[in-house]
């Protein structure tokens, strides 16, 4: 695995790419692509981040810390590009922690909800 740091309009990705040594393969294919310092890799081992995928702003958060959700369930709203998208939880679990208030701003990669 090889790390590189790359800018894209302005923001800055590090980059884990792990070179490929089969038949007709590609030679590089991207693992990971988070900001660079985000907070996804500070949470503890075993628990599920929510991030943001795309930049935007917090209209409504839904959940609670404490609170347990179900797979598909709207933890959040965050608008991008003046339209509302519902941002669920991937997995069944328990809400470890908020990292976003309603009127907070995120960029992409940003960690807004953690699950246990």
């Amino acid at each position: 695995m090889r790390k590189f740091l790359i800018k894209v309009n302005g923001n800055q990705y590090e980059v884990e790419v792990e070179e490929i040594n089969s038949q007709g393969a590609q030679s590089a294919s991207s693992r990971t692509a988070a900001p660079a310092g985000s907070a996804a890799e500070a949470a503890p081992a075993g628990t599920n981040v929510v991030t943001a995928p795309m930049p935007g702003t917090i209209v409504r958060v839904d959940v609670s810390v404490g609170d347990v959700v179900s797979k598909g369930q709207v933890l959040l709203v965050l608008e991008a590009m003046k339209m509302e998208n519902e941002i669920v939880a991937p997995v069944a679990g328990k809400v470890t922690a908020i990292n976003v208030t309603k009127g907070s701003t995120v960029n992409a990669g940003d960690v807004m909800v953690q699950l246990g």
